[in-house]
């Protein structure tokens, strides 16, 4: 460590009765934050405040640069409020760099010319990636991602490469894999460390990511490096070799390797550096110089390290602030100051949640690892437990939930033991689901921006926050990285019910009303689009905005399942349908672990002829797919391309087929037994009833799947009592159960209504369905609704037996609308060539299939091509006391 001599408090320069002059060098997240702390404090009402700025952009969100490639502008991702400077009197020079300090003369001089005095002075600089110095690095293909114009250089270039490099399996390593695979470029990771995101996750949080990762369809390469970058006769990327000789053929390198202290102006004026880089500062981000500051990135702090996240930036911009404020005496100071940070961190790359904290290697004298790994799920979740039981950190993978959780109470001994903490939901002896309650005030919710417990209660109960929005605004908790936001919604709702006052229900952030509210305005006012509804009856800073992952799949499935009332176009992915729909149902198809897709035509009640048998069976044959039965009485077709989709629904729609949606939140499937035709045993004709749900209720939407089925007799079948709805045969007519499901936490379903007759179950059916897609919340089951909605089954019964709320009408004429407009998605498809356009591997190269799809023979069918991670080798001790 580079020690500091002791250090005079900074006083400002200026004559007295003039304004001192603040400079600072460097715009991004950490001067930003530096700018709002100066502001809040007081300082620019009495500096002049000058920002030298190297980008041609003011301050933007650099942590969520990758969502550039998720349709967010380089507008949406600014951090500066249009009128800020102007209301502080910053004077912002973009695209002018500093490019020398006089610290005699105290001057800053730009790349313009621009010559600045300074009273002080604060390097905000950041970093710069650090390449390799590997041969060919400079050749044309090869690029850094930092920057929003690294982000559009790479756009451009993508358009006519097919393969992709990324060298580094880093956070922004696997980020920048995520958006060249989005370009639609075959992509390679390769990474020197042996696992994927080394310091974050341990080995088995890094076996685990990498399985996740290679079934997305990405190719890793760890333990090796980049021996050189081949290029053609133009100079342009054509390979890549690789330090154990082999060869990867590439038209695009990414350098994601890491990044640099940014130091060389404190170099060049004599400012003191690191042994391996960053300037010299003290607790108060001060420099030798007492007139010259340096904060983020670019600083080597107090304790010896450079910190290359966000969230210690922001600590060190609010600690030079308050020393800055202290010495004009114009706010509150900065009682503590920048001595370390917490380097826990929750991300979701590709998809994939991961988090760490604390010590998260298990580095503590003494201490003992719990583990729960599920390999097939990709699930690893590792709590490093100290001698005195306390919590000293942990790693999770796949499965983050807890986090916000686990995180608070590092130090402390869990209220719960280690292994319930740890194990899923569902399994024997776990999972604790800790809620706020858990956490003492002083425990830190947000790291970015360091806010405890207690600050967010007291923004509840002393500041009147009845929002998150308001607690954000209030606390600047969430607004940083955003993996806050479950404990801060928890915490404020507790305070809230506590005090007896209304608490936000609102479906996200972007909305303040449920999903049934939603539902409602949508059905009464027509709305057809999303951003009509947003514009209208968001909440007012999300208006005019993108939407977010939990609101756009929601109000998609609204207006599918209201289409035909309010006017809306019913086919999901036309226009700005296909924006919100989720994962499967881009492409009406089930991704598979290998970036496959499986088919299932739809059976129903699982009734089919040997023609139609015959069918599937040479559909499967000619386009190699792997074939199985069905839980749920279907044949499923395994394996097939994204550019393969069309040419299987076209055999199989020829044939008579039509779409099973399987791969959408909507009916699935009704099961039957034979019933009276054939069993000795039944009472009514059951594959009868089932055909005819089936078909009446195909396509429609819901809040989750559904599932039905129909018995003939009570011996049952057909299960017909795990179902979203069941239909059970008596010797009088039908018995109709509802709210049942299967999976993890089964669930019997309730009997509604008896003795039915074929009209009556319909009518009934028809009415609990509108009822429930008009009432349930977004991904819940008819089994939760039904226990949480208000009088639970006796309310449901009321309101759609005996039309309690005189709604019944109204919902048939909803499922009569829905039966009339019915169209299968996969005829439509095919019908239109320019919904075909969406279906193929790669966007530059249509004609191309996906070579990362592959498959090996098992059983005399198929399977993925997938590398098998083994889990560690653990001694396993016999009855003889031997272990093998």
């Amino acid at each position: 460590m580079t020690s500091m001599p002791p250090h005079p408090e900074a006083t400002p320069a200026a004559a007295p009765g003039t304004t001192p002059t603040l400079v600072l060098i460097g715009h991004g997240m950490v001067g930003q934050r530096f700018l709002e702390e100066l502001a809040d404090r007081g300082v620019t009402e009495r500096t002049r405040v000058v920002v030298l700025c190297e980008e041609p952009r003011p301050a933007y969100d650099r942590v969520q640069l990758t969502s550039y490639f998720a349709g967010r502008s380089p507008d949406d991702l600014s951090l500066a409020d249009p009128d800020f400077m102007a209301r502080h009197g910053i004077e912002l020079h973009l695209g002018d760099p500093a490019t020398a300090v006089d610290r005699t003369a105290r001057t800053v001089t730009a790349r313009s010319g621009l010559t600045v005095r300074y009273d002080t002075l604060v390097l905000a600089t950041g970093s710069y990636p650090f390449v390799p110095p590997v041969p060919g690095k400079d050749s044309a293909g090869c690029f850094v991602y930092r920057t929003i114009e690294d982000l559009l250089a790479i756009e451009e270039y993508a358009e006519n490469a097919r393969t992709g490099v990324v060298v580094g399996g880093g956070l922004l390593g696997l980020e920048a894999a995520g958006a060249l695979k989005g370009l639609g470029l075959r992509t390679h990771i390769v990474e020197f460390a042996p696992r994927l995101m080394a310091l974050q996750v341990d080995e088995g949080g890094g076996r685990a990511l990498r399985r996740t990762v290679e079934e997305m369809g990405l190719e890793v390469h760890t333990g090796v490096g980049g021996k050189e970058i081949v290029a053609d006769g133009a100079g342009a990327v054509t390979a890549m070799g690789l330090s154990d000789d082999s060869r990867i053929e590439t038209d695009l390198v990414v350098f994601s390797a890491g990044v640099r202290p940014r130091d060389q102006l404190a170099r060049d004026c004599g400012l003191p550096v690191g042994e391996r880089g960053g300037i010299v500062v003290d607790e108060r981000c001060r420099t030798t110089d007492p007139a010259v500051y340096a904060i983020g990135e670019c600083a080597l702090a107090a304790d010896g390290r450079v910190y290359g996240l966000v969230a210690p930036g922001y600590d060190m911009a609010r600690a030079a602030a308050g020393t800055i404020a202290d010495a004009l005496g114009t706010g509150p100071g900065a009682p503590d100051g920048f001595t370390g940070a917490d380097l826990s961190t929750k991300l979701k790359l590709l998809g994939v949640d991961v988090a760490s904290f604390g010590d998260a290697h298990g580095a503590t004298d003494g201490c003992l690892d719990v583990v729960y790994s599920d390999a097939r799920s990709g699930v690893y979740k590792k709590l490093v437990i100290g001698a005195a039981g306390e919590l000293l950190g942990g790693v999770l993978v796949g499965d983050a939930e807890a986090y916000g959780m686990l995180r608070p109470l590092t130090g402390s001994v869990p209220p719960v033991s280690a292994e319930q903490l740890v194990l899923p939901a569902g399994a024997e002896g776990g999972a604790a689901a800790l809620g706020p309650s858990a956490l003492p005030d002083s425990a830190v919710l947000c790291n970015c921006h360091n806010v405890t417990k207690g600050t967010v209660r007291a923004a509840v109960t002393e500041h009147s926050c009845g929002t998150l929005p308001e607690v954000k605004k209030c606390t600047k908790a969430g607004t940083g990285c955003g993996s806050c936001v479950k404990s801060l919604t928890a915490v404020m709702n507790d305070e809230l019910a506590a005090s007896g006052a209304t608490i936000d229900t609102g479906l996200c952030g972007c909305f303040p009303h449920t999903r049934a509210e939603l539902y409602e305005i949508v059905r009464t006012l027509r709305l057809t689009t999303f951003a009509e509804l947003l514009d209208s009856h968001g909440r007012p800073e999300a208006r005019n905005g993108d939407g977010c992952e939990i609101c756009k799949p929601t109000v998609g499935s609204i207006i599918a399942s209201l289409a035909p009332s309010v006017g809306a176009d019913g086919y999901v992915l036309d226009g700005e349908q296909a924006a919100l729909q989720d994962t499967n149902d881009h492409f009406l198809a089930n991704l598979q672990r290998n970036g496959s897709y499986s088919i299932v035509p739809r059976i129903p009640g699982g009734e089919i002829t040997p023609d139609k048998l015959i069918v599937i069976g040479e559909v499967a044959r000619d386009f190699g797919l792997y074939t199985k039965i069905t839980g749920g009485q279907r044949i499923d077709l395994f394996g097939a391309r994204v550019d393969q989709l069309p040419q299987v629904w076209a055999r199989l729609v020829d044939a008579g087929f039509e779409s099973g949606h399987a791969y959408g939140k909507a009916l699935r499937t009704v099961k039957s037994c034979v019933g009276q035709t054939w069993c000795r045993y039944g009472v009514q004709d059951s594959v009868r009833m089932a055909i005819e749900l089936e078909l009446r209720y195909r396509g429609l939407r819901s809040p989750h799947k559904l599932k039905s089925a129909v018995s003939g007799c009570a011996r049952e079948c057909a299960e017909a009592r795990g179902k979203d709805f069941g239909v059970i045969a008596t010797s009088n007519g039908w018995n109709l159960y509802v709210g049942g499901n299967g999976g993890a936490d089964p669930r019997h379903a309730d009997l509604l209504a008896q003795d039915l007759s074929d009209a009556e179950l319909i009518r009934l059916i028809d009415r609990f369905l509108m009822f429930y897609i008009r009432t349930a919340d977004r991904l819940e089951r008819t089994s939760a609704w039904l226990e949480r909605i208000e009088g639970g089954l006796d309310h449901v019964r009321d309101v759609v037996v005996h039309d309690s709320l005189g709604l019944c009408d109204e919902l048939e004429a909803l499922m009569a609308a829905h039966v009339t407009h019915y169209r299968d998605e996969w005829a439509e498809t095919l019908a239109d060539p320019e919904r075909l356009a969406r279906f193929v591997s790669f966007v530059n190269a249509p004609d191309a299939p996906d070579p990362s799809v592959r498959f090996v023979p098992e059983r005399d069918q198929v399977k993925p091509d997938l590398t098998l991670l083994a889990g560690p080798t653990l001694p396993v001790r016999t009855l003889e006391g031997t272990s093998v």
